[in-house]
Parts: C-alpha cells; sequence; structure tokens
C-alpha cells in the first residue's frame, strides 16, 4: 500500500489557506508549573464547527467536486464529522446526508442541520448507520469516510504544519487518536520536518483500537465499550491510517474514564475551555505520565473539539469534581431529638463545607426508631479537605455510616 506523501498535506494547507482558522496555540503556565514543562494547547475546538474535522472535509470535497453528482454527499456520523462535512457541502453548494444513528443527541442533529444537511436517524449505533451511507453511496452519492482517506488524512494534517510554524521548537505531541485519520496526518506533516518531533497517540480504554492494532501489527476490531471520549471510539483503525501510525507515532497511551473527567473538568476550571472527552485525553494522558520524563520540554497537547451537548456540561462537572474531592457526599446517622441537625450543619459551616444538597430520612427500614438518616452533598476546597470534614466530624461523635461515592 502506497503511503500518503507529505506534497499532499502542502497542497491541503495552501487550499486551506483562508478557509479556516489557524487556531491559536496557547502557552500554559498553570499546566507548565504542574509538569515541571513548557505546555502549550492546540485549540481546535475553536475550529470552524467546533473541531478539526472541517479541515479534511472542505479538502476532501473540493479535491473531488467534479465526480460528485446531483445528489451529493453521504456521511455516518454521531458527532463532528457529521458537522464538518455539511459545513464544506454548504460552502460548497452541495445537497449533504447525514446518516446518524437513532440515539444522536439533539444538539447534534441541530448543530449539523444549521449547515444544511438533510438528517437520516437510521441504524442502533454507527456501524448499522454507516450501512444506510453505503447503501446511498451505490446509489449514487459521493461518500465521505471520516478518516479512511487521503485527502481527509492530508487535511487534517494540516495542523502539524501550524504547530511548526506556531512553535518551531516543539519536542512532543501529544494527539488523540481513534480511526487514525488526525494523528496520521499530524505525524506524517511534523515528522517530514522534524524528525526529531516525539508523537505521542492517546485513546481510550474503552476502545483500544490504536494499541491493539500495532500489537497485531494490522487493523483489527475491538468491541468498544461506553465511553465519554465518544470521538475516538472507533473499533478499527483505517486501513490507510495504519501504516502512517506505525511508521511515524512513536507510542500510544491509554486513558480511563475518570482520567478523561478529571482532564475536562481541569480545562473548563484551570483555563476556561470547553473541550469534549477526545479533546481531553492528551491532558489526561500528561497527568498520568513520570514528571521526569517531562521535565523541561516542549508540548503541544493538541485539543481535537469542543462540541460537548450543553445537557451533558454539568454532570460532567460534577462527576469530575466527586472523583477530585471537591465534591463529597456523605450519609450520617443522627439522633431523632431537636437541635440534632442543627448542631450538625453549624459543624459543617465552621470546617468551610459548601452545603449543596441534604436529604433528612426518618422512615427509611435502615434507620432505627428514634435516629434519622441525614445524606448531604458537601463543596469542599481538596481532597485533604474532605477528610479533615470526615476525621472532625467522627472526633465531635457524629457516626459517618457510608460516604456515598
Amino acid at each position: 500500500m502506497t503511503l500518503l506523501e507529505f506534497t499532499e498535506i502542502e497542497r491541503a494547507a495552501e487550499y486551506l489557506q483562508g478557509k479556516i482558522y489557524r487556531t491559536p496555540l496557547l502557552f500554559s503556565e498553570l499546566f507548565s508549573k504542574i509538569f515541571q514543562a513548557n505546555v502549550y494547547l492546540k485549540l481546535e475546538n475553536m475550529q470552524i464547527a467546533g473541531s478539526f474535522k472541517a479541515r479534511g472535509a472542505l479538502y476532501k470535497i473540493a479535491q473531488c467536486r467534479r465526480r460528485i453528482s446531483a445528489k451529493g454527499v453521504v456521511a455516518a456520523s454521531a458527532g463532528n464529522h457529521a458537522q464538518g462535512v455539511a459545513l464544506a457541502a454548504q460552502r460548497q453548494e452541495l445537497p449533504c446526508t447525514i446518516v446518524m444513528p437513532q440515539n444522536a443527541s439533539i444538539g447534534k442533529q441541530l448543530a449539523t442541520k444549521s449547515y444544511g444537511a438533510r438528517i437520516i436517524l437510521e441504524g442502533r449505533n454507527l456501524a448499522e448507520s454507516l450501512e444506510t451511507a453505503s447503501r446511498l453511496e451505490q446509489e449514487g452519492y459521493f461518500f465521505i469516510h471520516p478518516f479512511d482517506d487521503a485527502h481527509i488524512i492530508a487535511g487534517q494534517g494540516t495542523i502539524g504544519l501550524e504547530i511548526l510554524h506556531q512553535l518551531p521548537e516543539v519536542e512532543e505531541v501529544w494527539v488523540p487518536v481513534g480511526g487514525g485519520g488526525l494523528i496520521s496526518g499530524v505525524a506524517l506533516a511534523l515528522k517530514s520536518k522534524k524528525p526529531s518531533v516525539h508523537i505521542v497517540g492517546v485513546e481510550a480504554k474503552h476502545c483500544p483500537s490504536a494499541s491493539e492494532a500495532l500489537r497485531q501489527n494490522r487493523p483489527v476490531k475491538v468491541e468498544p465499550k461506553q465511553t465519554v471520549a465518544d470521538g475516538i471510539a472507533v473499533p478499527r483503525v483505517g486501513e490507510l491510517n495504519f501504516p502512517l501510525l506505525r511508521r511515524y507515532v512513536d507510542r500510544i497511551l491509554t486513558v480511563g474514564e475518570d482520567q478523561i473527567y478529571m482532564a475536562m473538568v481541569e480545562l473548563m476550571e484551570k483555563k476556561k475551555i470547553l473541550a469534549e472527552g477526545s479533546g481531553a485525553a492528551p491532558l489526561a494522558a500528561l497527568f498520568s505520565a513520570p514528571k521526569e520524563e517531562l521535565r523541561g520540554k516542549n508540548i503541544v497537547l493538541l485539543i481535537s473539539g469542543g462540541n460537548v451537548d450543553l445537557s451533558l456540561v454539568g454532570r460532567i462537572l460534577e462527576k469530575g469534581l466527586l472523583l477530585s474531592g471537591r465534591i463529597m457526599r456523605i450519609r450520617v446517622i443522627i439522633d431523632d431529638v431537636p437541635g440534632s441537625l442543627v448542631s450538625l450543619l453549624h459543624l459543617l459551616s465552621g470546617l468551610q463545607g459548601n452545603i449543596l444538597h441534604i436529604f433528612h430520612d426518618r422512615i427509611g427500614l435502615e434507620v432505627p426508631v428514634g435516629r434519622t438518616g441525614v445524606e448531604i452533598q458537601l463543596e469542599t476546597l481538596s481532597d485533604s479537605h474532605a477528610q479533615d470534614i470526615l476525621e472532625a466530624l467522627e472526633k465531635n461523635g457524629f457516626k459517618v455510616e457510608a460516604k456515598i461515592p
């Protein structure tokens, strides 16, 4: 199989000039201090349509414009690829059909429709939606693959050229990896211009298709589990992507769900950056890396997208705060007499625990007669602060029956 040539990425960069944003490369003093390195964030969450996907889609459709019939283009996607293709088709004044799984979020449907696309909800999952898109391709629609395509790879690879222009001293670039379209293009661009750059791929532990492909030396299908990083939950890397990944990517790391939640919260709280799970994955991996391996290096984290459903933001924040000890839930059994609850709340207030929710239960089957159960959700300063609160409760005679996760 012939590898994609670097010159194709250069052609893509020339075409895309002025048609997309040159997204910021933000130096983070906070993360640099934490990791004792020079940490930069490449903010593709600020790209047109909210992710890097617009790059490949714009280039692909432009290069194949003469081959596209009056029926237009078709793609299967539940997220960023849908919006990227819809935007690119709109720019070329082409009809666009996007096949989405039946459980696709309303927010993503509306975002895709806003670019003029027709939505077909068909299939219980993306694989079944792809079957529908393939059928439409047989009927004359032009199919746009999300990652296993030379033009798509070249378009995504333009990010690598931007990073080199913005930070010639770059030493490492950490990139989310799912099907491989993004990392293979970025790695080819960077290694072609600066072979010493170290490329680190980051995948979700619930869908380790890239590391498994490298282990078996061929693309293989894995069974994905549900993950907050749904943008990289691709069960099999692409045939075109794999040889590039094998040749140019130095290592692949995996991150768990809790790590991703924590990284999303860190970006939101500390940097005011809304990143989707896949976009936060590189930061999640950095938190798990040995500090001595990072010290002093110029590291770029590619924040690949920011299309998070608003209905999920609150739940993501709460999950991350729970994991970091910033929110704690406790259950205390107290005497059912006047003043007991007031004493408990007064103590918590003195300990600077901010009470978010409280549930007072006298009639639970597990609550002894004459006692009452109190479940409390508290906002705390840190995990150590939460531990101080638990110790103070015990010291003052309040038995904490359960710490609710």
